[in-house]
């Protein structure tokens, strides 16, 4: 079984979201954020996820993953359907979704 300090020395590619929050709703999405991390741990090909306070009302996402079809995966997930399910609820404008290259990791 592959344990997640193993995995953090594999990764190749992540995800970069930010979420900017309605006003007054700035506590709901850290909540959202904060709940979504059991659902995460769940999968088996994300190999770290953080939840991010960026600003009084921004937000963000950070996730890693071994290959393009792990990411893919989370963002066909549970955690993703309902970001974009409560996103007009919770933030001021769309997600930010980046996909991105991981260049180097420190273990």
């Amino acid at each position: 079984m592959t344990t997640q300090s193993q995995m953090a020395g594999n990764v190749h590619v992540g995800l970069l979201v930010r979420l900017e929050a309605k006003a007054g709703k700035e506590a709901d999405v850290q909540r959202f954020l904060e709940g979504g991390l059991p659902v995460v741990q769940a999968e088996p090909a994300t190999a770290q996820w953080f939840a991010l306070r960026l600003g009084p009302s921004t937000f963000g996402i950070f996730d890693t993953f071994a290959d393009d079809a792990g990411r893919d995966a989370h963002l066909a997930g549970k955690v993703a359907a309902a970001l974009m399910a409560r996103a007009p609820e919770l933030l001021a404008q769309p997600p930010s979704i980046e996909k991105v290259d991981v260049l180097a990791v420190k273990r």
